[in-house]
């Protein structure tokens, strides 16, 4: 595994790490804690120390079952990223949730259900301008970094040409920028990546495989369940992608590399990028993942 510091702070996080989203039941299954503590425990073997989650995965249930791994063995060994801004209802239901006192709520019930006593670093969750440009949620919010419950703040941009947010970082002591950013998906290396490097952000790259899409798994035509995320996406849309990662797979990832592997160490040479962060199903997948590190 190789490490990169994470902009302006004193985290070294692994440049893969593992999201969560999954464990919140929009990705066409269910997670027992068994099965959540395999794929942890592979990604510890195998060098990843970052988690990415989020309050709404699942009303904290994604954090539940990190925080029931994390609260038997040390913690330590993990760099924890959460997020901040939506209520969970049911599966694909969320209300906005940016004043400052509801987020204070939210940071209380997200470190309960980690078990920790501090997040590691703590994202505005793809909210509007209107609710970035609020004053006394930064305030608070830096109350509670000088508190000790956060350790440093971020954004999680939700359009990733959110260049309003992304320049605004230093102003409001956000020290990263999550963003959407894949081989199918360059947007952000036009003005949000410059604008990170002018400030020494942190950049956590999502959706790295977009969807899944650039794993070389699927292909045009391919069907999702109504119980996955990816059964919400526009038909024609998917398809066209489909067909674009056919043609990626045949004319640049060189033969005997898996795409998957090859799709992150794609993310991962762009300099500005910090590390990605992919969903993963299973052990197996974590592991797959692990491998791309080797390729940067």
């Amino acid at each position: 595994m190789k490490y990169r510091r994470l902009g302006s702070t004193d985290l070294n996080v692994s440049v893969i790490g593992i999201g969560t989203w999954q464990f919140g039941g929009e990705w066409g299954r269910e997670y027992t804690q068994d099965e959540a503590d395999a794929i942890l425990d592979k990604g510890r073997e195998l060098g990843i120390n970052l988690i990415d989650t989020a309050e709404c995965y699942g009303d904290h249930l994604s954090e539940s079952l990190i925080g029931s791994y994390i609260g038997r063995r040390n913690r330590e060994d993990w760099i924890l990223a959460t997020k901040f801004g939506h209520h969970f209802h049911e599966r694909f239901s969320r209300t906005d949730v940016f004043d400052a006192k509801g987020v204070v709520a939210q940071l209380d019930a997200s470190l309960k259900a980690l078990q920790t006593d501090y997040i590691d670093l703590y994202q505005f969750h793809s909210g509007p301008d209107a609710a970035f440009d609020n004053d006394e949620l930064w305030e608070t919010l830096n109350k509670q970094v000088e508190a000790g419950k956060i350790r440093f703040l971020g954004t999680s941009i939700g359009s990733n040409d959110n260049l309003h947010q992304t320049d605004a970082s230093t102003k409001v002591n956000s020290r990263a920028i999550q963003v959407v950013y894949n081989r199918l998906d360059r947007a952000p290396e036009e003005r949000v990546f410059p604008s990170c490097e002018r400030q020494d952000l942190g950049v956590l790259a999502r959706v790295p495989l977009a969807s899944g899409y650039l794993s070389g798994k699927y292909k045009p035509g391919a069907v999702f369940g109504s119980t996955d995320v990816r059964h919400r996406h526009d038909a024609e849309n998917t398809r066209q992608k489909l067909e674009e990662v056919e043609r990626i797979q045949r004319e640049e990832v060189p033969q005997g590399v898996d795409m998957a592997s090859w799709a992150l160490a794609w993310c991962l040479k762009n300099p500005v990028v910090t590390a990605v962060i992919p969903g993963c199903k299973d052990p197996a997948q974590v592991e797959a993942n692990a491998r791309a590190a080797e390729l940067v």
